[in-house]
């Protein structure tokens, strides 16, 4: 049984390896540090979705941003749009549930928002409805994916694909890079 528990952080250990060893993908998440930081020196806000385990990772990086990081600042505009059951519930029942992330957007989002939407496959239905929406506003897309960047690559504007296609270690390093792009832009922002 160690052998198995000993395997597994040895897997999460080579991914995170993997990105370190990815120049474009280091580039990448600086660019989206940066991105992130000039969205919300603009007054913008920082919106994520995700499904599952996406959708808590979601949730928490949103709370990262909105509640503290390292710091002790000024609360950032960043939410997790599916955190209202009610509103979730109503439109997946009335819209279909594709319809819930698109849905929210039509209302909320604006011009130099940022969405980021988390899935471990990259072809989250309701994900790919939301970039239509994002895009057709002028909205700053940013996809966590697994490797491939399944159908979510080609709506990015930014895609910080993990190089594994193993669910787990996606999402481990989907926090990982999550936790570095808020210590970049809490450090850009709270010097």
């Amino acid at each position: 049984m160690s052998n198995n528990i000993i395997k597994t952080i040895q897997e999460s250990i080579a991914v995170k390896q993997a990105i370190c060893e990815d120049a474009n993908l280091i580039n990448t998440i600086q660019q989206v540090a940066n991105v992130i930081t000039s969205s919300l020196q603009q007054g913008h806000k920082i919106l994520f979705c995700g499904n599952g385990g996406s959708a808590a990772d979601a949730q928490h990086l949103a709370a990262e941003f909105s509640g503290r990081f390292y710091k002790d600042r000024t609360p950032l505009y960043a939410e997790a749009l599916h955190c209202n059951t009610s509103y979730l519930t109503a439109v997946g029942n009335d819209y279909g549930y594709d319809q819930v992330y698109a849905r929210i957007l039509r209302g909320i989002g604006q011009a130099g928002d940022v969405l980021v939407g988390i899935s471990t496959s990259g072809n989250s239905a309701n994900i790919l409805e939301a970039y239509k929406v994002a895009k057709s506003k002028g909205m700053i897309v940013i996809s966590m994916t697994g490797h491939s960047g399944g159908k979510m690559k080609d709506g990015s504007d930014y895609l910080l694909n993990m190089p594994s296609s193993d669910t787990p270690r996606i999402q481990e390093s989907h926090i990982t890079v999550g936790h570095i792009i808020c210590e970049i832009v809490e450090n850009n922002l709270f010097p």
